[in-house]
């Protein structure tokens, strides 16, 4: 299998490396990470990551790929860890500008290409966007690419059989990271409304959803393409309880037929 197409200078990928289940992963992005000269992956405080373990499912022995040492971050195996933090703004800010420093460094060893594996899609609330920007003002002349990725709102919708959006149905993606009340606005404009992130706050998302008539149509996920998946009604969950910060919600409009939004 031919690696990525490089033309002189640096090259950065972004890989969606979707949202946890190795099959879900496309043969572009497993061509890019079995050939890139660098696999950089996510973790946060030396933890293995999802990404990461993705991944490894794919670069094992026998897979074709060229296998790296890995270990632990700073290591100087083909794959190896870059330390995110999801915390106050000036610990996030100093991941960023390490994780930046030391892409930049495989470039001045001698990579021409580097690979950050993200989960989901690397332009949808990726921290590749941070990698990216960060790098460019280290690497001169570099190169910045993307491969697509299933984001978690494909897979929940997939395992749950839920249809997204079809007609003229509008759909809004939103991170309860901004609070209840954009979602609260979503839910009165849009036909689908989609949540990330708001596990730490499900009691109150339960709640605008309940408020807008809308939680029998709601379907919650987590954990997705992990064995502790957890797909179900949201009608179905205890409205007290927190769930974890990963955590998925689609909300649709209950359709009356076929060919009823068109």
């Amino acid at each position: 299998m031919s690696g990525p197409v490089v033309s002189g200078g640096p090259v950065l990928i972004g890989v969606g490396v979707g949202p946890g289940d190795p099959d879900l992963v496309t043969v572009k992005a497993v061509r890019v990470l079995r050939t890139a000269d660098v696999v950089m992956v996510p973790i946060k405080e030396g933890e293995e990551g999802r990404a990461e373990r993705v991944v490894r499912a794919h670069l094992s022995e026998g897979s074709g790929g060229r296998e790296g040492s890995g270990g632990p971050e700073g290591s100087g195996g083909r794959v190896r860890r870059l330390v995110f933090a999801l915390t106050e703004e000036a610990r996030r800010d100093a991941a960023w500008d390490a994780a930046g420093a030391a892409t930049a460094e495989a470039f001045v060893n001698g990579a021409r290409t580097v690979a950050f594996a993200t989960i989901g899609d690397p332009n949808v609330y990726s921290t590749f966007t941070y990698l990216a920007e960060t790098v460019r003002g280290l690497v001169p002349g570099l190169r910045v690419e993307t491969v697509p990725g299933i984001t978690a709102m494909q897979a929940l919708a997939a395992t749950s059989g839920t249809v997204l959006v079809e007609g003229r149905e509008s759909l809004a993606l939103m991170p309860l990271t901004a609070g209840v009340e954009p979602l609260r606005h979503a839910l009165d404009t849009h036909d689908t409304v989609v949540a990330y992130k708001g596990g730490r706050m499900l009691p109150e998302v339960l709640a605008a959803v309940g408020d807008a008539g809308r939680l029998a149509d709601a379907v919650y996920g987590a954990a997705l393409g992990l064995p502790g998946e957890e797909v179900r009604p949201a009608a179905g969950l205890d409205p007290s309880a927190a769930g974890p910060y990963l955590s998925s919600l689609l909300v649709t409009r209950r359709r009356t037929g076929r060919g009823g939004r068109l």
